[in-house]
């Protein structure tokens, strides 16, 4: 008999978070479903691996571990020490509370522990969710469990994440998408403290974006499910010949240094 697959379950937003435990009622069908989450929220931890401290990995259920460190952390020892000898065949993360759209992905932590899959060889999933007063979690976690049966039975190169972001209302239907770009506004607010002294909070108004067609922006505002393909190489192809002559210009002083 062949073995039911093993999909790990993580995210950004903690391990009660409602949306990790959402997702993972959904994907209960489709295989062997374990989850190791932060013990805490980890929002904008971005692809941050804990290195200057000692980690804790405690079990709280039978197939649920929790970590005191970022959802990096989790993917790794996931992968590395409790499953090392039966890798998950799939990575989902989420489902995040909030969007995770165009040039916000490079702070999310949703995003990275797919990353981080994608690096140890494992396709990978990032999902996250419009928020308001619409929004249900049910729906989308419905959807992310269509979404991984498909992935189950197709091969994906696992170098490839999707990033999912889910519309507030009733999907109107699926776009496959590019990133979109935030006009970046003031995000530093300064207050004082009881005792006088200045203290900040980064972050202010509510991101504006770039009119884009084809953006996963458009396609949620739009109402319908936006699915966009990332990948870790971030060399920009179309700049190495125009920066070649750079090695001759530059190269003797370099030799020299």
């Amino acid at each position: 008999m062949p073995r039911m697959p093993r999909i790990l379950v993580t995210n950004d937003d903690g391990i009660y978070s409602e949306g990790l435990r959402k997702l993972a009622k959904a994907l209960e069908p489709l295989g062997e479903i374990v989850i190791v989450a932060p013990d805490r929220e980890q929002s904008a931890a971005s692809h941050a691996l804990t290195l200057n401290r000692p980690l804790r990995l405690l079990q709280i259920e039978e197939n649920e571990w929790i970590v005191d460190g970022t959802p990096t952390d989790c993917v790794n020892l996931a992968i590395l020490k409790l499953f090392k000898e039966q890798r998950p065949d799939l990575i989902v993360s989420g489902i995040n509370f909030g969007p995770n759209l165009g040039d916000d992905v490079t702070y999310s932590g949703t995003i990275s522990a797919a990353f981080e899959g994608a690096l140890l060889n494992i396709p990978s999933i990032a999902l996250s969710a419009l928020v308001g007063a619409h929004f249900s979690f049910n729906r989308c976690a419905a959807f992310a469990a269509e979404l991984t049966r498909v992935a189950l039975e197709q091969h994906r190169d696992p170098r490839i994440i999707l990033n999912v972001n889910f519309p507030n209302a009733e999907f109107e239907g699926v776009r496959i998408t590019k990133l979109g770009q935030r006009i970046y506004s003031e995000g530093i607010i300064e207050r004082l403290d009881p005792r006088g002294r200045k203290y900040y909070w980064i972050g202010g108004e509510p991101p504006v974006w770039h009119p884009g067609e084809g953006t996963d922006f458009e396609a949620v505002q739009q109402g319908f499910v936006s699915i966009t393909p990332l990948h870790l190489d971030l060399t920009h192809h179309a700049s190495i010949p125009r920066l070649k002559p750079l090695e001759e210009l530059l190269g003797q002083h370099a030799a020299k240094g």
